[in-house]
């Protein structure tokens, strides 16, 4: 079964400014739960049905959307981003507040949306090292890729089959970059680790 957003699955404006406290607030701890500083200026955090449905809840009401035919534009941006069973999908954002930091940083960066890997067990462990590397998220990539400068902000996805998941249940479970201009890795924290297996396991 299908995890993607529905007409049905997105409050009207009324309804929502009636939720939206206490649904921000949820979002808000959900989110701390699912982010990872990846070095000192790349952190992704890893999106789910709920994260998504913020998101279009928030547009919709930025943009005063009162029409279905609005709505599913906006389900039809952000659903890519709700990950499937077998999937985790993350928004990567690049972290810089000045001009001068955009400009060093940007131009080097030119490729991290697909220099992006997870590094299930060691080798030590059975089975030894696996690695699944990240592919941009396709129907936003064509306006995200530059050749000569990189967006502040990618879509990526990684795609696990069955042995994979149950090794990233099991750990350890290593996030890393490869990209030559910035090569940092973070263990997952056991915590977020289980949160993710929410969107790997059906």
């Amino acid at each position: 079964m299908s995890r993607k957003l529905t007409l049905e699955d997105i409050a009207d404006l009324r309804q929502y400014e009636r939720e939206r406290d206490e649904f921000r607030a949820r979002i808000i701890d959900l989110k701390r739960r699912r982010r990872v500083a990846l070095g000192p200026v790349v952190s992704l955090v890893f999106e789910n049905r709920e994260t998504v449905r913020f998101q279009v809840q928030e547009m919709a009401r930025a943009e005063r959307m009162l029409t279905d035919e609005q709505i599913r534009t906006e389900l039809e941006v952000y659903n890519p981003l709700v990950p499937e069973p077998g999937q985790l999908s993350a928004t990567l954002f690049i972290e810089l507040t000045s001009q001068a930091e955009l400009r060093s940083w940007l131009p080097k960066l030119v490729g991290i949306e697909r220099a992006i890997e997870l590094r299930l067990g060691d080798a030590q462990s059975e089975g030894g090292l696996e690695v699944v590397r990240c592919t941009p998220e396709q129907a936003h990539e064509a306006s995200l890729t530059r050749d000569t400068v990189t967006a502040a902000v990618h879509y990526v996805r990684f795609d696990l089959d069955p042995s994979q998941i149950e090794r990233f249940a099991t750990g350890p479970a290593v996030l890393a970059s490869v990209h030559p201009e910035y090569t940092h890795a973070v263990a997952l924290p056991d915590d977020v680790r289980q949160e993710l297996l929410s969107d790997l396991r059906s």
